[in-house]
């Protein structure tokens, strides 16, 4: 009798949850996989390198392979089939950032988001076209996002962690305002819904944890009003925690 193709079982056997968590991490013959359960299927992501378990050109990542391209071939632009295969490694590398953020592993979704942005520094540098290079660097702030959000998060299980939590925060909306600057559109920064939940989140910390204004924020305000004895005591704790 041929082996059996289908996946019934496993379809029946975990149903898709339209407003649950649908992703999980097992151990199969000889490594973990993620795996995420999409509306009619399955979704299986290896958790090193790619999340299909290819090796592009035998490079770890298809980035990998285009930043090797770039030593031998001055003024490099991506060619079409380039184009099609950066936009898989988009994809890819997007499903397992969702994967690492709904199981709490932050450090590793933080790892992901990198490599997505330095993917699109790439294609920025190496584009084809204004038109596709907009078409990738309108979901530059989603990711960055996800980034802080993760980073914040990983941050809060540290010594000192919820306010190294909210100075990532805040970090990460200093990013994400020079991007709005960069675009000519900073009058649409405060009003931006990824911004609005950023923020929330900074001040729910604040709420939660007691937390006034951040080692950082008090040096930024010193500096703004000009009280540089104070700002030279507040820098010196800022070193000595960042040393420990």
């Amino acid at each position: 009798m041929p082996e059996r193709e289908d996946i019934d079982n496993i379809l029946n056997t975990w149903p898709f949850d339209s407003l649950g968590q649908n992703v999980r991490k097992i151990d199969v013959a000889d490594r973990s996989v993620l795996q995420m359960r999409v509306d009619m299927g399955i979704l299986q992501l290896e958790v090193d390198n790619r999340p299909d378990g290819t090796r592009p050109h035998d490079f770890p990542t298809y980035l990998d392979y285009l930043i090797a391209q770039t030593v031998t071939e001055t003024g490099m632009k991506l060619a079409e089939l380039q184009c099609v295969e950066v936009d898989r490694e988009f994809v890819q590398f997007y499903h397992r950032r969702v994967c690492w953020l709904q199981l709490k592993e932050f450090r590793l979704a933080v790892r992901d988001a990198d490599h997505t942005l330095r993917l699109m520094d790439f294609c920025q540098m190496h584009s084809p076209s204004e038109q596709w290079t907009l078409s990738h660097e309108q979901y530059r702030p989603f990711v960055l996002y996800h980034r802080t959000q993760a980073s914040a998060l990983e941050l809060l299980q540290q010594d000192g962690g919820p306010e190294l939590a909210i100075e990532e925060i805040n970090h990460g909306l200093d990013v994400l305002r020079q991007l709005f600057v960069d675009f000519e559109a900073e009058e649409q920064f405060d009003d931006d819904e990824l911004v609005k939940r950023l923020s929330e989140f900074r001040e729910s910390l604040r709420d939660r944890y007691e937390i006034g204004k951040t080692l950082q924020e008090q040096l930024a305000e010193a500096v703004a009003d000009e009280h540089y004895e104070l700002a030279a005591k507040l820098r010196d704790r800022l070193n000595n925690r960042d040393r420990h």
